[in-house]
């Protein structure tokens, strides 16, 4: 059996593994993995205009040159417009809008429903959700994985607070006659989204009528006035 040790600082993993190959059934082998979990500088402003090529987020403005306007947003208290189709209208709170976010791991959304408003089925394929409603009635629900497909659901008033893992598809949708309001916090500057519906009917370019009918279970002519709309 092979170990995975802890070098003593604290930053590295034990686990036990498999006799590696390299290792003699019995002899110990140690692999050391060192990593720093946590951010080596005090922030990382996004710098959208730099060349240097992206890893995993944005490259580092000079930090000399980081003011206060880029750890800032304005107008969150402001009512989005939901006049569309879905009634919903979602203000995100990401490094797009606050450079500073960059490598912080964190982010917001504000969302405002018309009455019945819906934020259709869709995942954040990099974070976990955490909403609080702000303002009337909304019911919300995500769905486990396969091969279960359990739908966990509840309806949420003001003050409540509910949480969608991570990767996991959900909705929300406003179930009273008046106006609602929530708030989600997001474990990610850049959560990313995938809306189901426009993934699957609105891709590009799109994916064949045949696939999706079987998928489905479904004439072809349906799947293609499902594409129509997207």
């Amino acid at each position: 059996m092979g170990v995975k040790n802890d070098p003593g600082d604290g930053d590295g993993i034990v686990i036990p593994i498999p006799n590696p190959p390299h290792c003699h059934p019995y002899m110990t082998c140690t692999l050391v993995i060192a990593f720093e979990p946590s951010p080596l500088q005090d922030f990382c402003v996004a710098d959208t205009s730099s060349s240097v090529p992206r890893v995993n987020g944005l490259p580092c403005l000079d930090s000399k040159l980081a003011q206060a306007d880029h750890f800032f947003f304005g107008g969150l208290h402001i009512a989005g417009n939901t006049s569309n189709p879905l009634g919903v209208r979602i203000t995100p709170v990401n490094v797009a809008q606050i450079p500073g976010l960059n490598t912080l791991g964190i982010s917001l959304a504000r969302i405002d429903y018309a009455p019945w408003g819906v934020t259709p089925p869709h995942t954040h394929p990099r974070a976990t959700e955490i909403l609080t409603v702000l303002e009337g009635s909304v019911a919300v629900g995500f769905v486990t994985s396969n091969p279960d497909n359990k739908l966990i659901s509840k309806v949420l008033n003001k003050g409540d607070v509910f949480v969608f893992p991570v990767g996991l598809v959900h909705y929300q949708q406003n179930v009273g006659n008046g106006i609602a309001v929530s708030l989600s916090s997001l474990s990610s500057q850049n959560p990313g989204v995938i809306t189901i519906a426009n993934s699957v009917f609105g891709a590009n370019p799109s994916i064949s009528d045949d696939v999706l009918a079987k998928a489905f279970q479904v004439d072809k002519s349906i799947i293609r006035n499902l594409q129509a709309k997207f």
